[in-house]
């Protein structure tokens, strides 16, 4: 029975499966040690163009409702290790992932690692990639002052997450489900050293797509919490003002390396507070199952 098994959700990214399978193979860790299970989520190109670019290197089983939740869930009940390690196939793991993301859980119940920015010309940054360096995937404070990881970079005890139950489907599942872990008395705890590259995203549709998805997960997440219609309304309104609190940090980012940067990066966050504004003001009266 292996120590470790990691899950990796895919639809359709045969390129960032390769590119995730690669970096598994450089782990630290035995390769003894951890098995790699890969959910695909009815993919158009086929089980047998997904199981080419295994090429053994991993279990592969089939998820056919549709949805990042449960997908993971489903890769989750074809494992055996005693502890669940989460990384995302457009994700690259760096050699020491899964042995430094073990440390942490000797001091936490669940842990999510560090997550860096991964851009095609670190030299000439589009405007997404820009913003992205800056704001992206901040573990660090989605750990320590929102309470929440994302499963993108996450590991925790297989009892842990059979006590918690499963990620949902229709929200922001790591979310939501992080915070029913710590809800239950579990402890959380940021892993600095457990480092996986995602890939920025480079052109405003891509973003816009994102933020999209994120916008409805949310606001369905906020009205299954129970909270009134208001509150989103409030805080959708405050997102203008919000991208002036954040420019000085778009100013002393030590990710831009130049003017030109600083300035494509800030133009991208007032555009992109605006849209959410008009996008967020609109989801309560679109009748969202």
């Amino acid at each position: 029975m292996p120590r470790v098994s990691v899950v990796i959700p895919h639809y359709q990214d045969l390129g960032g499966l390769e590119l995730c399978l690669a970096s598994l193979d450089r782990q630290t860790l035995p390769r003894d040690e951890f098995e790699i299970v890969v959910s695909d989520n009815n993919s158009p190109v086929g089980l047998a163009a997904v199981e080419a670019v295994i090429r053994g290197r991993a279990r592969l089983v089939s998820c056919a409702e549709k949805g990042a939740g449960p997908n993971r869930n489903a890769g989750v009940a074809s494992t055996s290790g005693g502890i669940l390690a989460f990384i995302d196939s457009d994700c690259v793991a760096e050699p020491q992932w899964l042995e430094k993301g073990l440390e942490a859980l000797d001091r936490f119940d669940l842990i999510g690692g560090r997550v860096t920015v991964l851009v095609d010309d670190p030299q000439r940054k589009s405007a997404a990639e820009a913003f992205e360096a800056v704001f992206a995937f901040d573990f660090d404070t989605y750990i320590n002052k929102k309470g929440f990881t994302g499963a993108g970079n996450m590991m925790c005890p297989r009892t842990l997450f059979d006590a918690v139950g499963g990620f949902s489907n229709g929200v922001s599942e790591d979310v939501e489900w992080s915070r029913r872990a710590v809800a239950a008395g579990f402890t959380l705890g940021y892993a600095p050293d457990a480092v996986v590259g995602h890939p920025a995203r480079r052109t405003w549709s891509e973003l816009e797509a994102k933020w999209r998805r994120v916008n409805v997960e949310s606001f369905l997440l906020h009205r299954r919490s129970g909270k009134p219609t208001l509150a989103w309304l409030a805080r959708c309104a405050a997102l203008p003002a919000s991208a002036v609190v954040h420019t000085p940090k778009v100013l002393a980012a030590r990710q831009l390396s130049s003017l030109r940067e600083r300035a494509l990066a800030l133009g991208i966050l007032y555009r992109l507070r605006l849209w959410r504004l008009g996008h967020g003001l609109q989801l309560p009266f679109r009748g969202l199952a």
